[in-house]
């Protein structure tokens, strides 16, 4: 959790300086050139200020909401954000191992996925023994819970 913290904190830090620093400069330098209304490099600049303020704001509320993250409203005995689950895909009779992250920490090809992902949902507060059916892009898929480590446990 520290480490998407971090990476986030980083993009804000970067994306401030860009809105304070770097495009001040550009958009000051595109209205040197003249006729604002045919200025490429003047619209580009203000398209980019707009993209980089919403990506602010949407970055902002990303840290809050993580600041918000109750760790013991995880439960220690069910499938929670932090969880590493080994499922048996009973059609295709092979384990699978899903680590419950967030979504900017998801990465399917790693095993990360994230809490709000179909499969994420699906594990959500289920137990060793559930079985789940979850409609992915693929189709239906059966997944048997073998074996829970908690977010708790991990840090243990």
């Amino acid at each position: 959790m520290n480490d998407i913290r971090k990476k986030l904190l980083d993009e804000v830090a970067a994306l401030e300086y860009e809105l304070r620093n770097e495009l001040p400069k550009e958009i000051l330098k595109a209205r040197a050139h003249g006729d604002l209304s045919e200025n490429a490099e003047y619209h580009a600049a203000k398209e980019r200020q707009g993209f980089v303020n919403a990506r602010l704001n949407q970055l902002k509320k990303r840290l809050a909401d993580m600041a918000m993250v109750d760790f013991s409203k995880i439960p220690h005995d069910r499938v929670g954000l932090g969880s590493t689950v080994t499922v048996l895909d009973t059609k295709k009779d092979e384990e699978l191992v899903f680590l419950l992250v967030t979504s900017e920490e998801a990465d399917a090809a790693t095993g990360k996925i994230s809490t709000s992902s179909p499969i994420g949902r699906a594990l959500l507060g289920k137990e060793v023994g559930d079985v789940v059916r979850v409609q992915i892009p693929g189709g239906l898929r059966e997944l048997e819970i073998l074996r829970l480590i908690t977010i708790h446990e991990a840090a243990d």
